[in-house]
């Protein structure tokens, strides 16, 4: 019945767009172009969203006291009376299903999940709140284990599910926690951070649509492969307009993916690299050694230094960004050199000892004097256009990019010793010219855009026109509104947001398109997921495109990697934020067995007694194990594995400098739908597999700084199956294997 109604509103969808786009060009009026338009787009969009939910459309019922029994999917449907028959997952209604617990059901007597493969259920599963209070025949049609560990024992597929359907009481406190403020979710491995944090941008896309649709959710994951693993969780639940980045695609143009160094990468975060940017563009603000001297066609034109000085600090003065600055350094040095072209030509026409007979001509050529300020714009433009002109200019305040600043900037060992303050390892940051951008590069090209910004006389031209021209659509949009119903039926509440979907600039991008190419963008919301990876000027770049400080923030101080990460949420978040954030801590571990747990919890507590290890939910099927093995041994040990998970994936984790060594034994090794797949423990962040063999722990530990972080990542990414291979003897802190150890 369900899936019936879902045809029957995607037939309706289709019919209203073949109505109206065989319309044609026979539009007539105005208005009708407008409705036109309007009614495609939404029902363009009302489509993606339908066929986004074919998937396990219902997946859960509710049984209350009363004898109501609600169904819960991935979006609200009604019947022909207009009464609702599946109740969308975010809606008040659905709650119950979720917070309902043993001790509270309120006023529930059964949660029933239905799993389904295609069209048809496959299975149910019961949770009974009230025995005695069911019917008899309500009784017998009990069945099922607990939907979470059914979900947990299925094998991993390489992508990302949902987990709309076992969403667990502390989870939904971060689902629907308000929107405004910053939250922490801090939480160990295995305990849903992520999926909790994907939920929440769906619901609160759902609750505050008004709010959000315009401005958009951005969502900030740890590399370019946990973004393809999750991509496609919130499509499945009805939502597309969320923009997906890491750090080192923040910066519009540039995707980078290359990690620094340890030494590199915590100078490249630190905070004072602000200060090294804003010398580095100061540096570029420069005086010419003694005088400027232009030589133009044979004449010499002299500004003396004392004047490009001042010049100099009058722009700066202004305190616009760099090349907006530029502007007036340029026409104020322009004049100066016109004023000097006319002291050049009386010296001349004195050498020449010129005789005038005309007595009234007899007084000395005064032409500096006799120049006004259309003389001296016109003198101006014309100098402009001579390349000695344009090349001593570019010489003292030249139009800067960001990627000329900053890659001219680290390949300059002189310049980084002149800007760098005292106690900043600024060697660390030498590199050729030309080197390829790393996830690091990027907050500094942001912070250099800042200062930087653009020659916005054109564009401020422009914008004065597209103002009144916006104003013009915003009336227009309002009498749209009133006149064709659209009011009435909710399509848009608000006369600017249909004038801004039907603007000509950018009509055809959706907000998510638009937000990801433009750097200034501000979001309504902010998902950091892997947070503790992100340095102090990562953190400065975030906070830039979220001005209205709502954020999310997702991750576990115990697993940060990066050496420039996190030490406490306290240091990075409250230069920002001034305490004004709030913590929920999620305590259980659903992925990992207890065996597993057990191993990881010696390896924590070696790293950071200080964390707390999540408690596992389940035993798993096979006690973690060392395996002493060369890289030779490697292929036969994953044949073996692969027997024993079945259908399920399996990686290898691995040191950084093997890579390549290891990867090359397996082809496909960077596909996580692949059966087996090969990635650095940075790489693995945030994904979890069927079973994992961790390579060489030994080289793991001592890779980095924070190596031991690193094999706390490690062993804990598998749902089954733990095998640890070694050729030299085991860490100290996998002592508990040693015991296991297969030969």
């Amino acid at each position: 019945m369900l899936y019936g109604r879902l045809d029957a509103a995607r037939e309706r969808a289709r019919e209203v767009l073949r109505e109206v786009y065989g319309r044609g060009g026979a539009l007539g009026t105005r208005q009708a172009m407008v409705e036109r338009e309007v009614r495609a787009s939404e029902q363009a969009r009302r489509l993606t969203q339908l066929d986004g939910v074919e998937r396990g459309l219902c997946f859960g019922r509710i049984d209350e006291a009363g004898g109501r029994r609600t169904y819960i999917g991935r979006i609200g449907l009604r019947d022909d009376d207009h009464e609702s028959v599946l109740i969308d997952w975010r809606a008040p209604a659905a709650r119950p299903f979720y917070v309902a617990t043993a001790s509270d059901p309120g006023g529930l007597l059964r949660r029933r999940h239905l799993h389904t493969k295609d069209r048809l259920v496959v299975g149910l599963d019961d949770e009974v709140f009230d025995l005695e209070r069911m019917s008899e025949g309500d009784r017998r049609t009990l069945v099922g284990e607990a939907a979470l560990l059914a979900a947990l024992r299925r094998g991993r597929t390489g992508r990302m599910g949902d987990v709309v359907a076992t969403i667990q009481t502390e989870q939904d406190r971060v689902i629907r926690a308000a929107l405004q403020g910053a939250l922490v979710v801090q939480g160990g491995p295995g305990t849903g951070k992520t999926v909790a944090a994907l939920h929440r941008a769906a619901y609160l896309l759902y609750t505050h649509r008004a709010t959000l649709e315009r401005r958009g959710v951005l969502v900030v994951g740890p590399n370019p492969m946990f973004l393809r693993y999750i991509g496609q969780v919130l499509p499945a639940l009805g939502e597309t307009q969320v923009v997906m980045s890491t750090v080192g695609e923040l910066f519009p143009g540039v995707r980078a993916v290359a990690a620094d160094g340890p030494q590199a990468a915590v100078v490249k975060g630190d905070l004072r690299m602000a200060e090294v940017v804003a010398a580095a563009v100061r540096e570029r603000q420069r005086l010419p050694a003694g005088d400027l001297e232009v030589w133009l066609d044979g004449r010499l034109l002299r500004v003396p230094r004392a004047v490009c000085a001042a010049l100099r600090e009058r722009a700066r003065a202004v305190r616009l960004p760099h090349n907006m600055a530029r502007k007036l350094f340029v026409t104020e040095l322009l004049k100066e050199l016109a004023l000097a072209e006319a002291r050049a030509v009386e010296e001349a026409l004195k050498l020449a000892e010129m005789e005038f007979e005309d007595p009234e001509l007899a007084e000395p050529l005064e032409l500096e004097r006799d120049l006004d300020e259309v003389d001296l714009a016109l003198a101006s433009a014309r100098l402009w256009s001579e390349d000695p002109v344009r090349q001593a200019v570019e010489e003292l305040w030249p139009e800067l990019t960001p990627q000329r600043l900053v890659g001219e900037l680290l390949a300059s060992p002189e310049t980084l010793w002149q800007v760098a303050p005292p106690g900043l390892d600024w060697q660390a940051l030498v590199r050729p010219e030309g080197s390829p951008w790393t996830v690091g590069d990027v907050p500094l090209l942001d912070e250099a855009a800042e200062l930087l910004g653009e020659d916005d006389s054109a564009s401020r031209s422009a914008s004065r026109e597209a103002e009144s021209e916006w104003e013009e659509q915003e009336r227009y949009a309002q009498e749209v509104l009133e006149t064709t119903g659209l009011l009435e039926e909710g399509i848009f509440d608000r006369a600017d947001v249909l004038a801004d979907r039907h603007a000509d600039a950018g009509a055809e991008l959706s907000t998510a398109e638009r937000a990801a190419a433009d750097r200034q963008w501000a979001y309504g919301h902010v998902i950091v997921d892997e947070a503790q990876e992100l340095s102090a000027m990562a953190w400065r770049t975030v906070m830039r495109r979220v001005p209205a400080r709502s954020l999310t923030v997702v991750g576990d101080i115990a697993q940060t990697g990066s050496a420039a990460g996190a030490r406490s949420w306290g240091e990075v978040l409250d230069p920002y934020l001034r305490g004004r954030w709030r913590e929920e801590r999620l305590l259980v571990n659903y992925r990992t067995p207890a065996e597993i747990m057990r191993v990881a919890g010696d390896v924590l507590r070696a790293v950071d007694p200080s964390q707390s290890l999540p408690e596992s939910v389940r035993d798993g099927e096979a006690e973690p194990r060392a395996v002493r093995t060369g890289i030779s041994g490697l292929p036969a040990l994953v044949a073996e594995e692969l027997r024993e998970i079945g259908e399920g994936r399996l990686a290898l984790l691995i040191p950084d400098a093997r890579h390549a060594e290891i990867a090359a034994l397996f082809p496909g090794h960077d596909d996580l739908e692949a059966p087996v797949v090969v990635l650095t423990v940075t790489q693995c962040k945030g994904l979890e597999f069927d079973a994992v063999i961790v390579v060489d722990p030994e080289a793991i530990l001592t890779q980095s700084p924070m190596g031991g972080q690193d094999l706390y990542v490690a062993v804990t990414r598998a749902t089954r199956r733990l095998t640890v291979t070694h050729e030299n003897g085991l860490p100290e802190v996998l002592s508990r294997l040693a015991k296991k150890s297969t030969l």
